[in-house]
């Protein structure tokens, strides 16, 4: 959530700010706006809406050789506005601040300021921030900073300039994501890696309660006790053109193409001597030896993948598997402690429910085994053992690939864990490993179902509501393809477990209602077929997904998508994917932002 940029150097300010917030787009926003150093006078340029109402009002301008912040809000203290858009000033202009997170206590400084004739413009919690660093400001900005956020309670990521100080950035880092990219002759800092990748691809990456100070041609970093630290060089081992479209009409339609080559990364390069090697993960025999009982804890898209990993890891590695929403979890006193581990799973690696779940475990003696796809993450340097997805940036808000490689991962951690439990005979194991092997090509082959999809899409694109059904591990791959129509077509969805339709859901199903019919698992097959007729005999309209060997469904259903004749258990990897495809073509047809869904935010970093 929220984007935050700050440059120094002798490049155009307002055209690296502006390329920097556009490339932060994907964690959502609503407004947008830019503070910069011009002739020791500080401008502020601001305004509710897209970048491109900002490009308008910035058109023409350059300043260079000076600092600047910019920031793109995703509304929490106040609607989204003009005057509520970041940055945020003290009373007298001179110093600008931009924020990610929440001050919890914010009213209770906001009383106290205004007690000393402090007056207010805006309804945001951030404000209160400038006008606490303009209370402790005498000369030293980097004091200020630092006394102030003694007083913050909460969550914050903040970018701090003054016109006093032209040539430098005061930031500071506590739960929520700031990495600073080291340049040469230019510093920037940034909400994530994307928007300093065209300037530099060597960062440092803040710890809470660290202090920094951003000048063209130095950092400094300080500890919260003021103590100067010394910073090793993380080096970002991808390309800018990861982050770029490269011909799709939109980013999520090129990650959706783009997972059989990272579900092949995710797994092979795991792959020695004919088995998993989780090893360089920290999955070992020595970490799995006595585990007792695993707590699965996601938020979104990731939850999902962590239901689908209860029944997966139950099945193989016969572990008893709880599942909980991140932000549930600490609230229900859970029983975990010394002898359980706890997966979390987390596209962004700064989920901050999911954070705050891991550091509850961890105090309470239990393991954290991570799946992340952003390296040095937050959750990847909190967790004790860390799986890497390799999916690479993913900008579409909603996410696609970054799941897929989130079940590939969820299945690995299952397999070697029941290998090392013992509870699989070896002819198993190696079977199933083959089948994962056989689900990174088959990937290839279900993207050439698009145009099918396209045109369902063309012929439902006004139901009003759409209805998902499974079974098992059908049923998790029903919640994920609901959840994503949803996200960006804003179609109302639902997705029930196939046999609780007759218990008063099939009231709602009538003549054409759209039901999307997830049939993979071969076990309970004729079951679902059965809920496919009770829902055709009310009239409605069934799309059905599954392998290729059950042709006759085409006597059931309306249409039929044929998956691969993959192992039945290792299907859902890649059987998500035509629901991305549909939910994507419905998007399209109905003319939404694709890749920006209204309300959505890629990486939630406030509880």
């Amino acid at each position: 959530m929220c984007g935050i940029v700050g440059y120094v150097g002798s490049k155009d300010t307002y055209g690296v700010l502006l390329d920097g917030l556009k490339r932060l787009e994907y964690r959502g926003y609503d407004s947008a706006g830019l503070a910069v150093i011009e002739d020791n006078a500080l401008h502020i340029i601001k305004a509710k809406g897209r970048l491109a109402t900002l490009e308008k009002l910035t058109q023409g301008m350059i300043a260079q050789n000076t600092a600047g912040i910019g920031h793109t809000r995703w509304a929490t203290h106040g609607e989204p506005s003009d005057i509520n858009s970041h940055p945020h000033t003290n009373v007298s202009g001179d110093i600008a601040v931009v924020h990610n997170g929440i001050i919890e206590n914010y009213i209770k400084l906001k009383a106290m300021l205004k007690e000393e004739g402090v007056k207010f413009s805006s309804d945001t919690d951030t404000e209160v921030a400038a006008h606490l660093i303009n209370r402790f400001y005498e000369g030293d900005l980097l004091a200020a900073v630092q006394k102030a956020v003694c007083m913050l309670e909460g969550s914050y990521a903040m970018g701090v300039i003054s016109e006093k100080h032209p040539d430098m950035i005061v930031c500071v880092k506590k739960d929520s994501p700031l990495i600073i990219g080291v340049g040469q002759g230019e510093n920037m800092i940034a909400s994530d890696i994307p928007a300093i990748l065209k300037h530099t691809r060597e960062i440092y990456l803040l710890e809470d309660g660290e202090v920094a100070v951003i000048k063209r041609d130095s950092v400094k970093v300080y500890d919260e006790f003021g103590n100067e630290c010394k910073k090793s060089i993380f080096k970002v081992d991808w390309d800018i053109a990861q982050a770029e479209k490269g011909g799709y009409e939109h980013f999520m339609l090129k990650e959706i193409h783009e997972e059989p080559k990272v579900l092949a990364d995710t797994l092979l390069t795991r792959i020695k001597n004919g088995r998993l090697d989780l090893s360089e993960a920290g999955i070992d025999e020595n970490f799995v030896r006595n585990i007792r009982k695993m707590f699965i804890v996601a938020c979104g898209t990731a939850s999902h993948a962590g239901f689908m990993g209860k029944y997966i890891m139950e099945k193989l590695a016969r572990m008893p598997v709880e599942v909980d929403i991140a932000s549930e979890f600490r609230y229900r006193d859970p029983i975990i402690g010394e002898g359980d581990v706890m997966l979390v799973i987390s596209q962004s690696g700064e989920t901050a429910d999911t954070i705050a779940a891991i550091r509850e475990a961890r105090k309470r003696g239990a393991k954290v085994v991570a799946i992340v796809n952003a390296v040095g993450s937050t959750i990847s340097r909190e967790a004790d053992a860390v799986l890497y997805t390799r999916a690479g940036p993913e900008i579409a808000v909603a996410s696609t690939k970054a799941y897929n490689t989130q079940l590939m991962a969820v299945y690995m951690i299952a397999l070697e864990f029941a290998r090392i439990r013992g509870t699989m005979p070896d002819g198993e194991y190696n079977r199933l490993l083959e089948g994962l092997k056989e689900i990174c090509t088959a990937a290839k082959s279900v993207l050439e179902q698009k145009e099918i999809l396209q045109k369902i899409a063309s012929r439902q694109f006004n139901q009003k509501s759409v209805f998902y059904i499974g079974r098992s591990l059908d049923h998790v791959l029903a919640m994920e393809g609901s959840l994503k129509l949803k996200e960006i077509s804003y179609v109302h969805s639902e997705a029930y477990a196939a046999g609780e339709l007759k218990h008063g859901t099939i009231a709602l199903i009538e003549q054409g209602t759209l039901v999307i019919a997830v049939l993979t698992q071969d076990a309970i097959f004729d079951k679902t077929v059965s809920n496919i007729k009770e829902v055709k005999a009310r009239g409605a309209y069934v799309l059905a997904l599954a392998a290729g060997k059950h042709g006759d469904l085409k006597d059931f259903a309306d249409e039929v998508i044929s998956l691969p004749d993959c192992e039945s258990l290792l299907l859902p990897i890649i059987a998500i994917t035509p629901m991305q495809l549909f939910a994507y073509y419905m998007a399209v047809e109905k003319g939404c932002d694709v890749d920006k869904p209204r309300n959505l935010a890629k990486s939630v970093t406030v509880e």
